[in-house]
């Protein structure tokens, strides 16, 4: 069964046709054309796939108009319709793929879903874009002879190779005979008796298979860090961070928990497997469907009720490129924010700080910014402890035992910079350091530990930087948060809102009478009724207003005075930003009680 393609000459018509069903419209149509005629041949994609990446045209409006130009067969998934025996015929067809195949399977979005009950023999394969030639060679590698390409919308294949991929029970088979009540007692005096018998538990057990398979899942579920945490002599806990909650993912029972550590600690490199005693940070590298993903390890020893057992506790945290679009009109500033963020970053000198907890996205919006303003006429040159992203165009500078904070920024004085970013201010010697780059012609970013943006102004004036450096040489202090957002396919009505916390938020009664709240309910596509993440964010930007409070601030910063300077000036707080949250449906509220703090 040949596999068909758009021709050049055929591009046009199905773009006429799509603009026929009003998918796109004429001006799309000639924008993605124009396009596709300045992409190299080699490199050449296809008209939907233009569509859908650079216009941003809706994927299944657009492929399911295609499969009607092509009469592909349209296949409905309902999640309640699947069942583990049907989970478990498409795990074992994928399973039967080699290795490359597999990876190509879920690169193209190809999936085996059952033998199709009107012609017996034949295998249905569902895909979210049956144009691709690769959807051919993959399906031919299924164990049926025959089969039939299918469309499936893209959110139904999505979930449902979630829950093909999420199922636990391939760690259980495992290669490797894993004794059942295997027990080995250590010897304190005698290290290499313990190490040679740990090194044999890990090569009868799948243990190498099933921690590389965690690594992979954690990176395909978005996950931003993975825990390994011991809770007994053979019991190993592995949760996965996300949307900023830790999620039990699965648990070891099989080897003991040092051998667990000791296979995490040999993919990671920096790291000493027979030390257990100390704290030790490391960091890993793996290509995962394609794309390059770093993981930073950090190791802590803990105790456990097994006095003989030597645990050890793992973070690690998981820095890949976002998944989603960096530009800062993508990124959910509210117009006053937006605006003036951007007339910050976008002056030739001056400090931009940008403040909240760990894992509040300040690192996401410090190199969305750096991406705004880069040009290959200046030099950019960014000092990070560890260096989280790759960033084209950019020198980045990695801190090590012999070149700390303070080293770093005194050589870049030297290194003529225009755009300098500071990972993070953390003492009075780089806070004086950041500030003299900004003050000698030098656009500087950084990150501060605070509450909101007013508090960073007097974080700063309490580490002992005088307030006319502060005055002059910051330009915006951006605060931000990251809350989770409801599921939009089974978020529900809330008939009976807390009221109080509504008000105690801002909301008029007027106004607590008249919206519609939404609450978390839970399906298949979600965990707990939340699915990804939003921002909202407190830009306090420095008028001349602001500037003379704090020049005249005496024996401390008067933090409310500046705060009613700028929502003079119309600046949003963080409440303020995540009650407009609340309003349009997008989250509850109380994740926006949990993470602001009160106003007043």
């Amino acid at each position: 069964m040949a596999a068909p393609t758009i021709p050049t000459t055929a591009k046009k018509e199905l773009g006429e046709i799509l603009v026929g069903k009003g998918v796109i419209s004429p001006e799309e149509l000639l924008r993605s054309l124009d396009i596709l005629s300045r992409e190299p041949t080699e490199k050449k994609r296809r008209l939907p796939q233009v569509l859908v990446e650079d216009l941003k045209i809706d994927h299944d409006k657009v492929y399911r108009e295609i499969a009607d130009y092509y009469a592909f067969r349209k296949v409905e998934i309902l999640s309640e319709s699947i069942d583990d025996e049907r989970l478990a015929f498409i795990r074992n067809e994928i399973n039967a793929l080699p290795q490359q195949l597999r990876a190509l399977a879920f690169e193209h979005r190809v999936m085996p879903f059952r033998e199709d009950p009107e012609r017996p023999g034949r295998l249905l394969v569902v895909t979210p874009d049956p144009t691709r030639r690769e959807v051919y060679s993959i399906a031919r590698a299924f164990s049926f002879q025959k089969f039939i390409i299918c469309y499936v919308k893209l959110a139904q294949w999505e979930e449902l190779w979630q829950r093909v991929n999420i199922s636990r029970s391939g760690y259980a088979t495992l290669e490797g005979d894993v004794r059942e009540g295997m027990e080995q007692e250590v010897i304190e005096e005698d290290a290499d008796i313990y190490e040679q018998a740990l090194e044999e538990e890990i090569s009868r057990s799948g243990l190498v298979t099933l921690v590389e398979n965690i690594f992979v899942d954690a990176v395909r579920m978005g996950a931003s860090d993975i825990h390994v945490v011991p809770r007994g002599e053979k019991r190993t806990e592995f949760h996965f961070r996300l949307d900023g909650k830790l999620m039990l993912w699965y648990t070891n029972t099989e080897t003991r928990a040092e051998a667990v550590s000791a296979v995490v600690k040999d993919r990671a490199m920096n790291l000493d497997r027979f030390e257990r005693n100390a704290a030790q940070d490391g960091f890993a590298q793996f290509n995962i469907d394609k794309k390059t993903v770093r993981f930073r390890l950090s190791i802590i020893p803990t105790v456990g009720k097994e006095l003989k057992s030597k645990f050890e506790s793992i973070v690690i945290r998981i820095l890949q490129e976002p998944a989603f679009s960096t530009q800062l009109a993508d990124m959910g500033f509210d117009p006053y924010s937006l605006e003036y963020f951007h007339r910050a970053i976008t002056k030739p000198h001056g400090m931009v700080i940008v403040t909240g907890p760990t894992g509040s996205g300040k690192s996401t919006s410090l190199f969305s910014a750096l991406r705004t303003v880069m040009d290959p006429s200046l030099n950019v040159i960014t000092v990070e402890d560890p260096v989280e992203y790759f960033i084209e165009g950019a020198r980045q500078v990695k801190l090590n035992p012999k070149l700390d904070f303070e080293g770093a920024l005194r050589a870049i004085l030297r290194h003529d910079p225009d755009i300098v970013m500071v990972g993070e201010i953390r003492d009075k010697q780089t806070a004086e350091l950041a500030i003299k780059l900004a003050n000698t012609g030098h656009l500087t970013l950084s990150t501060l530990h605070t509450n909101d943006a007013v508090s960073a102004v007097s974080r700063l004036y309490k580490m002992g930087i005088e307030p006319f450096l502060i005055a002059y040489s910051i330009n915006v202090v951006l605060a931000q948060r990251l809350v989770r957002k409801l599921c939009v396919r089974c978020k529900g009505v809330d008939p009976d809102p807390d009221r109080e916390t509504l008000a105690k938020l801002g909301m008029s009664k007027e106004e607590i009478a008249t919206v519609e709240y939404y609450q978390p309910v839970g399906c298949g596509h979600c965990i707990k009724g939340y699915k990804g993440r939003i921002a909202i964010y407190e830009a306090l930007y420095f008028t001349k207003e602001i500037r003379q409070q704090i020049l005249r601030s005496g024996e401390m910063i008067d933090e409310e005075s500046i705060r009613q300077s700028a929502l003079k000036h119309g600046m949003h707080t963080l409440r303020m930003a995540g009650v407009d949250l609340i309003r349009n449906g997008i989250t509850t509220l109380e994740e926006i009680a949990a993470v602001t703090i009160d106003d007043e």
